[in-house]
């Protein structure tokens, strides 16, 4: 149960400073930010380390890498899912 806590602890970190970089960003850019959204990232960053470092027989690194790492990648995946508008010009 120790390695299971220790390796979400360290999930947890890396996704909370992969969080706090992204926060930076935003309010340096004047962004909206979404708090729902970074929250959600990060206790996936948590989950993300749990099993990484279960999988893993406990690396404390690549938990810790995993957190970073694991909400950037689904951060890309949700960027690229995301609808856009489409404007079509009518043609004469």
């Amino acid at each position: 149960m120790e390695i299971i806590t220790l390796s979400a602890g360290l999930g947890a970190l890396g996704g909370l400073t992969r969080g706090i970089i992204g926060l930076l960003k935003a309010l340096s850019l004047r962004r909206r930010i979404i708090w729902k959204y970074w929250l959600i990232t990060v206790l996936i960053a948590t989950i993300i380390g749990t099993f990484v470092g279960i999988v893993f027989d406990f690396d404390y690194r690549l938990s810790l890498l995993s957190g970073y790492a694991g909400s950037d990648i689904l951060e890309g995946i949700y960027k690229s899912f995301k609808v856009q508008k489409t404007y079509i010009r009518n043609q004469k």
